[in-house]
């Protein structure tokens, strides 16, 4: 679901942009960033072939070892042997790197939030596999063509520094007071997943584009300025460095277990009833893999009981599978949470075809 400065994650060793390399030496850092998607180790992804390299966007990864990733790749690879190399970016990010080394594919599973899945199929970089249990996942969180499947569900929404904040905001006007200048700040649509969500969620609250462009035109006279990453905005709404930043559900619930000021929260319109809509991961096997057999069981495994019934209990997200039904502590507070929210569904063909516009417009509006 990748701060101010944005960064790729190398397993757990992270390459930070924004000049806090953290890393043993330099060197090797510039090394990483100028090699095209290698794995940890520094050799080509196709070198291994007891390995699979998944691209995905950030929020699955748990910081301290403990998200739903971190389980499910152990246990994978204590089941097959084969070892997941991840690298972490924005969903934008991720689709455009496959798309770079479309010649010569290093990743053989690809995670984004919508409408970036839909982008890569679009663009030829996924290849038709339909895993075991695909049965068990609606219709609408699978494509039609077999190129790619929900892996966990989500929902888009908001967080807020619970300790400066006594209550949550709750709408969208609120965040145009002056209090929340230099204090606010959303993820890049176009680049992060989320970023993207916020300007899907704006035109339907608004009643269209042009009413939405309007609104994040003013909201911009608060707003940091752009950040290629969410994964790093919850924990300056912790710090109390910003009060209102964008994130998902599944994301920023898992952070909130070790940042106690974190709230979430859904904007709405003045006078109407908060709203959200399903913002799923969604994983496809790239076309042309360099381990694309490993890529296939890597793509059954997350969607076996096994790895679904640990979405809510680990990750603090929401299974795909309706043949899982998730009553663990965590999955108890999501649905609590989700109470009197209203659900709409965007329509992701369209979107995907008026992305490129839709980005185009936001910049303009904005100054960005």
């Amino acid at each position: 679901m990748s701060g101010s400065g944005s960064g790729i994650r190398f397993d757990s060793v992270t390459v930070a942009y924004d000049g806090n390399v953290v890393l043993d030496a330099l060197d090797l850092a510039v090394a990483l960033l100028a090699t095209p998607l290698t794995a940890c180790s520094g050799t080509s992804a196709a070198s291994d072939a007891r390995s699979v390299t998944v691209y995905s966007a950030d929020g699955l990864k748990g910081e301290n070892g403990d998200g739903w990733y971190d389980q499910v790749f152990k246990d994978f690879q204590k089941q097959t042997g084969i070892k997941v190399d991840y690298v972490e970016g924005g969903s934008g990010e991720m689709v455009q790197r496959a798309l770079r080394e479309r010649s010569n594919p290093q990743a053989d599973v690809l995670v984004t939030l919508p409408p970036f899945i839909q982008q890569a199929d679009s663009k030829g970089l996924l290849a038709k596999y339909v895993p075991a249990g695909a049965d068990q996942v609606s219709g609408a969180d699978k494509a039609a063509d077999g190129k790619w499947i929900s892996v966990v569900d989500n929902y888009f929404g908001f967080v807020y520094d619970k300790k400066e904040l006594k209550q949550a905001p709750t709408t969208w006007d609120e965040l145009l007071d002056a209090k929340y200048k230099n204090r606010l700040q959303y993820s890049t649509p176009g680049v992060a997943g989320d970023g993207t969500a916020v300007l899907v969620k704006a035109i339907h609250d608004f009643g269209g584009e042009r009413a939405a462009l309007d609104y994040l035109g003013r909201l911009q006279a608060n707003n940091v300025g752009p950040s290629a990453s969410t994964g790093k905005l919850a924990p300056k709404v912790d710090k109390g460095e910003l009060l209102v930043a964008n994130g998902d559900v599944q994301m920023n619930y898992a952070q909130s277990k070790t940042m106690p000021n974190l709230g979430i929260w859904f904007p709405a319109k003045a006078g109407g009833k908060p709203t959200t809509f399903a913002l799923p991961y969604a994983a496809g096997l790239v076309d042309d893999a360099p381990h694309s057999a490993n890529g296939r069981k890597l793509l059954d495994y997350l969607l076996s009981r096994t790895a679904q019934e640990q979405v809510s209990s680990v990750g603090g997200g929401f299974s795909v599978r309706k043949d899982v039904e998730a009553t663990d502590a965590n999955a108890v507070a999501l649905t609590r949470l989700m109470t009197g929210v209203s659900v709409f569904e965007p329509d992701w063909t369209e979107i995907d075809k008026n992305l490129q516009s839709y980005v185009e417009n936001w910049k303009s509006a904005t100054d960005s």
